[in-house]
């Protein structure tokens, strides 16, 4: 367990509660700044990253509540004959999404804790700098212009988006960017393509959180009280800022972010390996 006063896990906790709504990877970068600044090992800084994550699932949760008030009253009503039912498209969407991304990103995570394991110092940040320039390129490569064709999610989306929510369990892959992105290229129109991305990412994020806190066996790599204090900044700073910055997001050209600090890591990454 790394000693951390409660002003530095205030802060930690606020840094994931503004880096969430950005397409940059906040577990990438919080996972770096755990490990540069404060000396946390690879596997530590993984853990805590993904707890803080159930912080800004909460201030999801509470700035979509209008929305998930509807679909928990369209419940009873939810009968499907199949895997996906077409008459409540976005609850199918979200229940085979999540189911999807479940799956994935356990066995993305067992793989994660693998390697992060057998990674040093200047090795972990490498990687995490390489996903970053990847998830840069990727948002690069999707533009920020669709179609528009698509109204409502469909099964394939469900599946893709849910394929890419799980492996975003990896540091330096863009959780959001990943997600919009797989939306964007299904002909989904921006807005449309961050809310169902957002929706969806508040149970993955919360189970990603428990499994963190499961693996440790109670918060990550912190005492109770700092603990808490990071979670709670996480939830508050993120409900704070999710509404303007997810329309920065909209006006902003992020991949170009997203790949320059996975530069910059790089570069840090060469400074420390022997």
């Amino acid at each position: 367990m790394v000693s951390v006063s409660v002003r530095v896990a205030l802060a930690l906790g606020a840094l994931q509660g503004v880096l969430e709504w950005l397409p940059v990877s906040s577990e990438g970068n919080v996972a770096l700044v755990l490990t540069v600044l404060f000396g946390f090992s690879a596997v530590d800084a993984v853990g805590l990253s993904l707890f803080l994550h159930a912080g800004t699932a909460l201030a999801a949760g509470v700035y979509y509540r209008g929305t998930l008030a509807d679909l928990l009253r369209s419940v009873p009503d939810w009968r499907p004959r199949t895997a996906f039912d077409d008459r409540n498209a976005e609850l199918s969407f979200l229940a085979v999404g999540t189911l999807v991304s479940g799956v994935v990103g356990v066995g993305a995570y067992a793989t994660l804790d693998s390697l992060v394991s057998a990674l040093t110092g200047g090795g972990f940040v490498a990687v995490i700098g390489a996903l970053l320039v990847a998830s840069g390129l990727f948002q690069r490569l999707v533009g920020a212009d669709a179609l528009g064709r698509r109204t409502e999610p469909g099964p394939l989306d469900a599946v893709l988006v849910g394929v890419l929510q799980g492996i975003a369990v990896l540091p330096g892959v863009s959780r959001s960017g990943a997600t919009t992105g797989g939306l964007l290229l299904r002909g989904h129109d921006g807005g449309e393509a961050f809310r169902l991305s957002f929706l969806l990412s508040i149970p993955a994020a919360l189970g990603a959180g428990g499994l963190a806190v499961v693996e440790a066996g109670g918060p990550p790599s912190l005492a109770p009280v700092p603990a808490l204090a990071a979670l709670g900044a996480s939830a508050l700073v993120g409900l704070a800022t999710i509404d303007a910055l997810l329309r920065v997001v909209e006006r902003l050209p992020f991949w170009a972010v997203c790949v320059g600090l996975g530069g910059v890591a790089l570069l840090g990454a060469g400074l420390l390996l022997p």
